[in-house]
C-alpha cells in the first residue's frame, strides 16, 4: 500500500498521540517477543504491534494489565511507524515468532491473507462487527482480521466566512451548491478548496450513484469508470470543483491542503480528515491567527442519508507464524470485545467510528468526530483485492482520468483509457 493511503488510514486517530506501552525492544527472554511458546505451551509473553497514534496509553495499559492478570502472560507492545510498515510486516509474517498480534490498514488484509501470512479467525466471525468494516477483514468468506476502528472525511468550513455570506449548513447536494453560490456572491473567499485529483472524494460521489472504480466480472476485475453511474458522480465532482481555484492536476497532498493552503488563503470550506483539521488549526494558530471551524458530513443526494465516504481505518490480525496463536487470539478477542471496544472509543473521545454495532460513540457536539460518525453507515471501500495496490501506484489512472475530465476532454475516451489501465493493473498479482 502506498504511504498516502496508509497516512489517510492510520492518522485518523490523531487525538491519541504516540503510544509508549510495554517494551520497544527485545526483552532478552527466550519466551518473550513473539511468544516463543509454540505449540500448545503457554508463552511467557506475546508481542503486539500497534501503529503510532492508534491507541491511548491508558487504554493499552489497562487492557494489558487485565489480560496478564487473567492469563499470566505478559504483553509486549511495540509501536510501529506507518512509513515503511508494508515491507516490515511482509518480512515479519515470513518469520517464526516475530509478532503475534498486529494492526494493519483495513485495505491490507486481503494482501497479507492471500500470501498465507495471517491466521484464520473464523471463531470470531459471529461478533456484531460494523458491516462495512467487516468487508475489509474477510477474504473469500474467511475471516483473517477483525475491525479495530474506522475514520472518514467530512466538510470543514470557516464559520466566520459562512456567517458573512449568510450561507446555511447543507444537508443535501442541492443545498450544498446553493451555499457555495451564496459564498461566491457575497464574499471574496474561495467557496471550496477541491483539488482535481481528490479521488477518494470522487469515489464517494460515484458510490452515491451506485458506481465504483472497478467491478468483479467472473474471476477477474474490470475498470468501471465508463459507466453512467461513475459519470454522474464525476459530474457532481466537477460541479464542486468549478467553485475552486485549486489545481486540476494534483491531489489534496500536493500542496498539503491543511497546512500549506488553508492557513495561507481565504478558504470557506474544504473536505478533509480529522488529522487535517487539527493540522490546519495548529498552523493557523502558529501564524498568530484563530481558527473557528465547523464541520458537517458530506451531503448526499437527499437529506435522508449523507454522501458516501471512503471508510479508512485499521484491523487487528494474528500472524500465522506467531509464537503463540492461541494467546494472540485471546488478546485480540479481549481487545475487541464489547467492553474493551467501548472503553477504546471512549478513550479516543469518540473520535473514531466503532468497530462493533453494540458500541456507541459520543463525540463532543460540534466536533469533527460528530460529523464523521454521522456518515459512518454510508462508508465505502475500494476493491478489496491484492491488485488494487497496483492501481494506486503512480501514475494513478484514476487521477489522470479526473484531470482529463475537468479539463474538458471527452468523458468516454478518458474513462475508457482509465478503465483499460485499471483492468490491467488490478488483475496483476
Amino acid at each position: 500500500m502506498k504511504r498516502k493511503l496508509m497516512a489517510a488510514i492510520g492518522v485518523a486517530a490523531m487525538a491519541a498521540g504516540a503510544v509508549a506501552c510495554g517494551s520497544d525492544g527485545d526483552s532478552g527472554n527466550d519466551n518473550a517477543g513473539g511468544g516463543g511458546g509454540g505449540g500448545g505451551d503457554k508463552p511467557e509473553a506475546i508481542t503486539v504491534w500497534i501503529m503510532t497514534g492508534s491507541a491511548p496509553d491508558a487504554w493499552l495499559d489497562e487492557l494489558n494489565t487485565a489480560f496478564e492478570a487473567e492469563h499470566g502472560v505478559e504483553v509486549n507492545v511495540e509501536i510501529q511507524e506507518w512509513n515503511g510498515i508494508q515491507e516490515k510486516i511482509t518480512t515479519a509474517l515470513s518469520e517464526d515468532g516475530t509478532v503475534d498480534v498486529l494492526e494493519i490498514g483495513n485495505t491490507q488484509t486481503v494482501g497479507f491473507a492471500t500470501t498465507g501470512g495471517l491466521a484464520d479467525l473464523g471463531d470470531l466471525a459471529d461478533q456484531p462487527w460494523n458491516a462495512t468494516m467487516l468487508e475489509s477483514a474477510q477474504v473469500d468468506g474467511a475471516l483473517y482480521s477483525v475491525p479495530m476502528y474506522g475514520a472518514n472525511r467530512a466538510v470543514i468550513y470557516d464559520k466566520a466566512i459562512w456567517a458573512e455570506a449568510g450561507a446555511e449548513v447543507p444537508t443535501t447536494r442541492e443545498e450544498w451548491i446553493e451555499a457555495l453560490e451564496t459564498i461566491e456572491a457575497n464574499t471574496d473567499a474561495q467557496p471550496i478548496y477541491l483539488p482535481g485529483q481528490s479521488w477518494y472524494v470522487a469515489g464517494g460521489f460515484m458510490a452515491d450513484e451506485g458506481g465504483a472504480f472497478a467491478v468483479k466480472e467472473g474471476e477477474e476485475w474490470a475498470g468501471a469508470l465508463n459507466t453512467p453511474q461513475a459519470q454522474a458522480g464525476m459530474e457532481f465532482y466537477q460541479q464542486l470543483q468549478e467553485f475552486s481555484t485549486a489545481p486540476k492536476d494534483t491531489d489534496e497532498a500536493t500542496p498539503q491542503q491543511s497546512v500549506d493552503v488553508v492557513p495561507n488563503e481565504k478558504i470557506a470550506s474544504w473536505i478533509g480528515l480529522g488529522w487535517e483539521a487539527g493540522g490546519a488549526i495548529a498552523a493557523i494558530e502558529e501564524k498568530g491567527g484563530t481558527a473557528d471551524f465547523g464541520y458537517f458530513p458530506i451531503p448526499g443526494k437527499t437529506a435522508d442519508e449523507p454522501g458516501h465516504v471512503f471508510l479508512g481505518g485499521s484491523n487487528l490480525a494474528v500472524a500465522e507464524r506467531a509464537g503463540s496463536k492461541e494467546y494472540a487470539t485471546k488478546w485480540l478477542e479481549l481487545a475487541t470485545s464489547q467492553e474493551w471496544a467501548q472503553k477504546y472509543v471512549d478513550a479516543m473521545g469518540g473520535g473514531v467510528i466503532p468497530n462493533r454495532t453494540d458500541v456507541t460513540a459520543s463525540p463532543e457536539a460540534g466536533s469533527f468526530a460528530e460529523a464523521m460518525v454521522q456518515a459512518a453507515e454510508v462508508g465505502y471501500l475500494p476493491p478489496l483485492t491484492t491488485g488494487w495496490a497496483n492501481v494506486e501506484t503512480d501514475p494513478n489512472p484514476i487521477k489522470s482520468y479526473m484531470t482529463k475530465v475537468l479539463n474538458g476532454d471527452d468523458y468516454a475516451e478518458a474513462a475508457e483509457a482509465a478503465d483499460a489501465e485499471i483492468t490491467d493493473r488490478i488483475n496483476r498479482e
